[in-house]
Parts: structure tokens; C-alpha cells; sequence
């Protein structure tokens, strides 16, 4: 043990003394990581750096230390700034500490404000209910919508910068474990993700001309992530390495979607995906996101493997932590197999409960949907849920601009499959043409074809509608005018056209039916 670090350990045993403490009251609690102490005193948290250097991290200076608890602040505000206050200065000496003492500083300290560790989202992810997911998706999109652009000229966001760090996780690995079935799946992963590097190049370069590598998070899984007054509290982000931080915004949001897979939360992370999706609009990001998350799960393996490696550990402790070395290379194995895709569209009038019921394909498949009610306003320039202020037949609602919507479904269609998911396309699809549209899409695509048919009463679709407009939190903006022209309009399915039909009857969805046919166990006219 070096000099500095042996003045951290007195440090801290000083500053355990409540009479060094304004009011002398000291912490009740003090807690280690590899980077930091935290002294948890009263209401507030004070985290001191450890005096390190990790090559990827360099806590070594006071100056260095001082700018880094800065930095801290800086970023977790962005997020959580109520919880980030500011950074103290600790005066004296090592033996009498003056924590915001006048005079020079002989260490630093980022202040916060403490919080109730039973919100820990890691540590109770019952917490998370369908609510908090979609209010999650929410706050990223404003996040990753407002963070600060990498500079085109710098080397963040480029496919070898990408690639680095990726490269180093295997290299580790290989040097942690001595399983030979372990290393074998680490090689298959890493060949993998070779392949995978070379050929997501020029999307790596396109995302980030279009400006997605943006100043994030950079550790962002469900351990940072709180509820606290029945909202997603986001912290702890990385201040120490600009290179993990600067980062793609799918990349971001592909370790969340990695740890909610890996503690069984897979329902939660379609909803979460598609909800950022469809606020966000950047669908683009889809071919890359098992690359990141197959990434992030390596990342994780990484950190378990080096935890075992520590002395003493319990034996209870160890069996759990090679359980979770083994279930992240399986996970990470499992992104990289190819996956059933498919395409899916719906039939049926507003009011007649599509965008409510293929909800749950979206969780049973996986797959992606996108609305024609928010996919025409965002070509409007609109958000998904700003009014388009637009009559019946005028506006967005004109026959020409359905017909660029369309357009733009079908290009977001072939975009998703093509990134390996299956497609939904929840739109009234009144039109024969458009339908047959679609159909040649999944031909060209060779991919299964299904159109789930919404069939609902007049008197209860009129019902919906007024009951919508009145909540006026839906993103159509159908009224019972619009739905009068749909009922005088809509082209019913051709004698062709019903072999690729499921029927939705009394809003019962045929998911079973629905998943066998993606699979290619049967066809829905057999099913």
C-alpha cells in the first residue's frame, strides 16, 4: 500500500470522529467501493475519491481529485440535481479533518443529499411497474434530446473508439477465466462482435454524422436508477473517463435494456424500447442495439469474473456470482443469435382497440411498432402528442399526405425487420392497396405476413371515440366524423387477403396464434 493511500484510510478514520463534524454529528455509516468512500452524516452523503490510478480512471493528484468531484456534480445534475449540491473542501490535517474548513484543502468532497435505498431499482425491481417504465422512457428522451453533441472532430463515436473498449473486455476475460466451456463462449462472442464491427462501420460513422454520439449517462443500469416520490431517480453517472460517456444514445439505453433482460424483466424492457422509440423517433438505432447490448453484457461478465478473483469471499457469495458470470455470457451469447422476424399489420376502424391490444404482441414476439398517428405527425414536425389543429380530409389528414405516412411506415417496416425484429404496423389500413403494399414488403423481405383484423360494433366503436376525445390523451385525433367517413370508405379484406387474417373477436388478442405463425408453426388460416 502506497503513501497517498494509506493518508485516505486515516483520512476516513478521522472523519468518523463526530467532533470533527459541524454540530458534532458524525456519519452512521460508512460505505466502500473501489473508487470512492461515501460517509453517509444526517440527511446528506459525502463521497471522497480514493487516490488512484486505473488507467482507465486517474485519481492520483489532489487536482485531479478536486476536478473530478466537479465533474460529479456537473454531470449528475443534469439528472438528479436536487440529490447532487456541491463539492466541499476538507481542511486540516489527517488527523483533524475540518470538513468546510478554511484554509487548504487536503481533500474534496461531492455533497448530496441522501435518499432511501429501499427506491433502489436493482435491489427491488417488483418496483417497476408499467407506469414507471413509460415515465423512464420519458425522462431519457428528454435526456439524450438535450445532452450536449460530440464534436465531429473528435475521435468519439468512431467505429475503432467503438470497437476499443470491446476488445480490451474480451482480453480481460480471457485472463480471469480458466473454465475452458466459459472462454469457448468468450470466443464466440468476441468472433461475434468482429464481424459485427466490420460490418456495422458505416452505420457506426452515419450515427454519428447525424449527431447520436452526445455527452450521456455512460453507466446507465437499473443499481443507478431509484424511485423516489413515485419517480425515476437516475445517478451516480460516470464523471471519470469521457470515453464511456461519450457514447452513442443506444448505447445508453442498451445496458438498461441488458439488465432488465438479465433479471428476468423482459416485458419491461420492450415496453421501455418502445416507448423511447416511438417518443424519440430513431429507429435508426435498431441495427446496433444487440451489438451495444451484447457489449454491455460482456462488460458486466467482466466486472463478476474480476469480483470472484477477491480473497474471503462467502461461499454463498461466490456460487451467486459465478450463477451471474455464466447468465451474462449466455445473454450476451443469446443477442447474437438471429431472431424470427415477421411483419404485422392492422385492420380496422379508430376506436377499435389496435393500438391497446398489440401492446401485448410487442412483449410476446418481441417486436416494434409504430403508429400511423404519431409517425404523420412527426412528419409534420410535430410531436407525438401536439394536436395537428387539422380538419377531416384537410392538413395532415389530406390523401396526400397519407400516402407519404404510408410510405413512411412501410420504411420503418423494412428498417426494423431488416435490424432482426418482427414489425407492427398499427394504422386503419382502410385501403386494399395499402394492405397489398405491405404484403409485398414481407415477400421481398421473405418474412411472415399477418394482418390482425379489429372488429368492433358501430355503437361501441362511436363510444370509444367520444370517450377519447373527451380524455383527450390519445395521440388520434379521430373524431366521430372521421369515423363515419371510415365506415363509408373501408375496402373489406379480398377471398387472398384472408388467408394471411386473425381475427381480434370481444378484444381477445390470439397471441398464441400470432407467435406460431412468426415462428412458422402455421399459417393464421390454419391456426
Amino acid at each position: 500500500m502506497n503513501s497517498t493511500s494509506e493518508n485516505h484510510i486515516r483520512l476516513i478514520q478521522s472523519l468518523q470522529n463526530p467532533a470533527v463534524w459541524p454540530e458534532g454529528r458524525g456519519p452512521d455509516q460508512v460505505i466502500e467501493t473501489h473508487i470512492s468512500t461515501v460517509l453517509l452524516v444526517g440527511d446528506y452523503a459525502y463521497k471522497i475519491k480514493k487516490p488512484l490510478n486505473l488507467g482507465f480512471l486517474d485519481f492520483s493528484t489532489l487536482e485531479r481529485r478536486h476536478h473530478f468531484c466537479l465533474e460529479e456534480v456537473r454531470l449528475n445534475g443534469r439528472l438528479a440535481p436536487d440529490i447532487y449540491i456541491d463539492v466541499i473542501p476538507i481542511a486540516g490535517t489527517l488527523e483533524a479533518p475540518q470538513p468546510f474548513g478554511k484554509g487548504a484543502a487536503i481533500a474534496y468532497a461531492v455533497r448530496m443529499r441522501r435518499f432511501d435505498q429501499a427506491g433502489l431499482l436493482s435491489e427491488h425491481p417488483q418496483l417497476l411497474t408499467v407506469e414507471q417504465v413509460e415515465r423512464l422512457a420519458e425522462q431519457l428522451v428528454l435526456f439524450h434530446g438535450a445532452i450536449e453533441v460530440a464534436d465531429p472532430g473528435t475521435a468519439f463515436g468512431n467505429p475503432d473508439i467503438v470497437a476499443l473498449p470491446m476488445r480490451e473486455n474480451f482480453v480481460q476475460l480471457r485472463s480471469l477465466l480458466e473454465d475452458q466451456t466459459l472462454l469457448e463462449s468468450v470466443q464466440q462472442i468476441e468472433q461475434w462482435t468482429e464481424e459485427q464491427v466490420v460490418r456495422l462501420a458505416p452505420h457506426l460513422q452515419e450515427r454519428k454524422a447525424a449527431g447520436f454520439i452526445r455527452e450521456c449517462h455512460g453507466d446507465l443500469h437499473l443499481g443507478n436508477i431509484a424511485l423516489e416520490n413515485g419517480k425515476p431517480l437516475i445517478f451516480d453517472g460516470i464523471e471519470f473517463n469521457p470515453n464511456l460517456r461519450w457514447i452513442d444514445v443506444i448505447s445508453e439505453l442498451a445496458f438498461l435494456l441488458m439488465d432488465l433482460d438479465e433479471k428476468g424483466l423482459q416485458s419491461s424492457a420492450q415496453r421501455l424500447l418502445n416507448r423511447y422509440l416511438e417518443l424519440s423517433g430513431d429507429y435508426a438505432a435498431l441495427p446496433l442495439l444487440r451489438f451495444y447490448q451484447v457489449y454491455r453484457a460482456t462488460v458486466r461478465a467482466k466486472v463478476t469474473a474480476i469480483r470472484l478473483t477477491q480473497e474471503g469471499l462467502e461461499p454463498v457469495v461466490h456460487r451467486q456470482l459465478q450463477e451471474d458470470l455464466i447468465n451474462y455470457l449466455e445473454l450476451a451469447t443469446d443477442y447474437t443469435r438471429t431472431k424470427e422476424t415477421g411483419l404485422m399489420i392492422t385492420h380496422g376502424l379508430s376506436g377499435s382497440g389496435k393500438s391497446t391490444h398489440t401492446q401485448d404482441c410487442l412483449e410476446a414476439l418481441p417486436a416494434i411498432r409504430v403508429r400511423s398517428d404519431i409517425e404523420r405527425r412527426r412528419l409534420a414536425g410535430l410531436a407525438p402528442s401536439q394536436s395537428s389543429g387539422s380538419d377531416t380530409g384537410s392538413g395532415i389528414y389530406q390523401a396526400e399526405f397519407s400516402i407519404k405516412t404510408y410510405q413512411r411506415l412501410q420504411e420503418l417496416s423494412a428498417l426494423i425487420v431488416r435490424a432482426g425484429w418482427v414489425a407492427i404496423v398499427d394504422a386503419t389500413f382502410l385501403r386494399r392497396t395499402d394492405r397489398e403494399s405491405f404484403r409485398l414488403l414481407a415477400d421481398e423481405m421473405n418474412v411472415p405476413f399477418v394482418i390482425l383484423v379489429f372488429e368492433v360494433p358501430e355503437k361501441v366503436l362511436r363510444k370509444r371515440v367520444l370517450r377519447r376525445q373527451e380524455q383527450g390523451q390519445d395521440p388520434s385525433e379521430a373524431t366521430l366524423e372521421v369515423l363515419e367517413k371510415q365506415l363509408k370508405t373501408l375496402q373489406p379484406l379480398s377471398i387472398e387477403e384472408r388467408q394471411f387474417a386473425l381475427l381480434v373477436e370481444s378484444d381477445h388478442l390470439p397471441i398464441e396464434q400470432i407467435v406460431g405463425h412468426i415462428q412458422g408453426e402455421a399459417s393464421p388460416a390454419e391456426a
